[in-house]
């Protein structure tokens, strides 16, 4: 699993690290202490063993220079107006965090170990600005490597998340990189993935779009794609993805929503439910160019269907998972982990399949809030068999729920419509009767409404849904 830091992020601490600080001057302008400048010196230029010795032998004088204590603000605090200073000391603090386990121990003693570092990720709106990036790295080092998330890390966490999603809504994949890697970092325990979800409109939110563009169905007709199948999204550049998504940061970004998935029970209906995740993971896996990232996909899912198998399910089943499965399998894998994730995925749908029975199918169709043309919607012998029981499925909730969808737009997916027109129509042939109950419901209003949508699909499945109602209308006059 590499984790190295993005080239970008690199780049500039190596520039940092080769810029040389007028240290004596800093110290005369009273930027910094005497005390503050003969600890830097100590460790600064020192071999990485060195420095580890240096810093084991003094840890209460090294907690005191970064994160200060009552009375005595940190060097970041004291150099607040120097912006060289506080980059310099921000790149080697994340270097020394990076080596010696015992001094980010030793941070995490202290009271409020993340007051002099939470201010200097505001400090400028430009994403690429050097201090909030450095500062966002040390302090998702810090957080991170903590055993347990304090309650002064857990109020923390989202300011550092607030500032992470500014670049993961950018368009730079490598700052978007840096954002994804840090989460990572954070999203060790339980309690961090929870809080991670609770603030999903500013984390998740902005991966799951990196996802459906990479997938190809960020524009237009995306939910359209997502739930046909339709193989779109191959990269024109070697290396990405659709919208130029390179592999890496696919990667990272599937990496860090395995981590969260391992909250499968919690957080599983609403990643389906807000998102599409179980579509949008199946339109990855035809795409996925790298076992590692069929091994995130397929483990990610795995998680979230077995920890929620009544709702997730059938989506899974309507998404052509399955077919998908038996696809994979026939490829030649070298993966133990994926081998094995992928076994255990194909026998739980298996396992769900042998149940089903095609109202049952239909129905799971119609609670996913999403609609496509799969069999039972033109097939009379369905209707025929199964119209009433629709109607009267646990106290009409099946007719509700398509008022529900029909109630809405559909905007970019306007099929949905079209379908939910013709199965109207087909409950109204089938149960003549029961027409009331339908428009109590608002159906018939909604159908006559849809008559004059421009969508030609849309104006002939209404126009049969009507002709029908008026037909029994007439006749039981």
């Amino acid at each position: 699993m590499s984790l190295d830091p993005p080239t970008y992020l690199a780049s500039l601490q190596n520039n940092i690290r080769a810029r040389p600080i007028p240290w004596d001057g800093a110290v005369r302008a009273s930027t910094i202490s005497e005390d503050q400048l003969s600890k830097i010196r100590a460790v600064d230029k020192a071999r990485k063993d060195q420095r580890k010795q240096i810093i084991e032998g003094d840890l209460d004088g090294y907690r005191l220079l970064f994160v200060g204590a009552s009375g005595k603000p940190s060097v970041l605090e004291s150099a607040a107006k120097s912006a060289h200073v506080v980059q310099y000391v921000l790149v080697l603090l994340g270097d020394l965090l990076d080596g010696i386990p015992a001094l980010s121990k030793a941070l995490a003693e202290h009271p409020d170990p993340y007051k002099p570092f939470l201010p200097l990720l505001t400090q400028s709106s430009d994403p690429e600005s050097p201090i909030p990036l450095l500062t966002s790295t040390v302090l998702a080092s810090m957080i991170g490597s903590a055993p347990n998330l304090s309650g002064k890390g857990a109020a923390a966490m989202p300011k550092l998340f607030s500032y992470l999603s500014t670049l993961t809504k950018t368009t730079d994949g490598g700052l978007q990189d840096i954002a994804v890697l840090q989460y990572s970092a954070l999203l060790r325990g339980k309690k961090s993935r929870e809080l991670f979800w609770e603030h999903r409109t500013e984390t998740v939110a902005p991966l799951i779009d990196i996802l459906r563009t990479a997938a190809g169905v960020s524009n237009g007709d995306s939910a359209s794609t997502l739930w046909s199948g339709a193989p779109s999204g191959r990269g024109n550049i070697e290396g990405t993805l659709g919208g130029g998504v390179g592999l890496q940061l696919l990667y990272h970004v599937l990496l860090v929503l395995w981590q969260l998935s391992f909250e499968g029970a919690q957080i599983g209906d609403g990643l389906e439910d807000e998102y599409d995740v179980i579509p949008l993971y199946t339109q990855l896996l035809r795409l996925s160019p790298k076992e590692k990232t069929t091994r995130l996909l397929i483990s990610s899912l795995y998680n979230l269907l077995s920890s929620n198998r009544q709702s997730l399910l059938p989506a899974a089943v309507l998404a052509r998972l399955p077919a998908l499965l038996q696809n994979i399998a026939g490829r030649h894998l070298t993966d133990t982990d994926l081998q094995e994730d992928l076994q255990n995925l194909a026998e739980m749908l298996e396992d769900y399949t042998k149940t089903q029975t095609t109202f049952d199918e239909y129905a799971a169709e119609v609670n996913s809030g999403h609609l496509r043309w799969s069999p039972p919607h033109r097939s009379p012998t369905f209707w025929a068999e199964n119209a009433r029981r629709i109607l009267e499925h646990e106290k009409g909730e099946l007719p509700k729920k398509l008022a529900e969808i029909m109630s809405k737009p559909w905007d970019t997916d306007k099929q949905v419509l079209a379908i939910a027109c013709n199965d109207v129509g087909c409950l109204v042939k089938e149960v003549p009767e029961k027409r009331s109950q339908l428009e109590k419901l608002g159906l018939k209003t909604r159908v006559m409404e849809l008559m004059a949508e421009k969508d030609e699909a849309i104006r002939w499945e209404s126009l049969n849904a009507l002709s029908g109602w008026l037909r029994y209308s007439f006749e039981t006059k």
